[in-house]
């Protein structure tokens, strides 16, 4: 199985929420399916945009439909679309919404007054 690829019984539940179909308007949209791909790409490597593959088009065109989406709430609306609906097949998670433990963020409670009892000891 292609990790990267949606698959077929995925993109008919979302491609009617997507901009860009025919009964739009304005501008239809060129390839909505692999667009959709390149961003899950980006978002399961954790990449830089510029290291997007060429398969998925120029990494700057991808990039600038991607925030023209988020601009104007494509994603939200998507997110909240599917939620409704949810199999936890793939759950992406990230530091904007987990919060780190008390005790996994910076120095340890008694790491001074262990270095202060090791310099008065020697």
């Amino acid at each position: 199985m292609n990790r990267d690829m949606l698959r077929d019984d995925q993109w008919e539940r979302i491609k009617d929420l997507l901009p860009g179909k025919s009964i739009d308007c304005g501008v239809i949209a060129g390839n909505n399916r692999l667009f959709l791909e390149a961003v899950l790409w980006i978002a399961r490597t954790s990449s830089p945009w510029r290291d997007l593959p060429e398969r998925f088009g120029k990494w700057h065109s991808v990039y600038v439909r991607y925030d023209r989406w988020s601009k104007s709430g494509v994603w939200a609306g998507l997110a909240e679309a599917v939620a409704a609906n949810p199999d936890f097949e793939c759950l992406f998670v990230d530091g904007s919404i987990v919060r780190v433990h008390q005790h996994g963020a910076g120095e340890k409670k008694n790491a001074k007054s262990k270095l202060s009892d090791a310099a008065g000891a020697a």
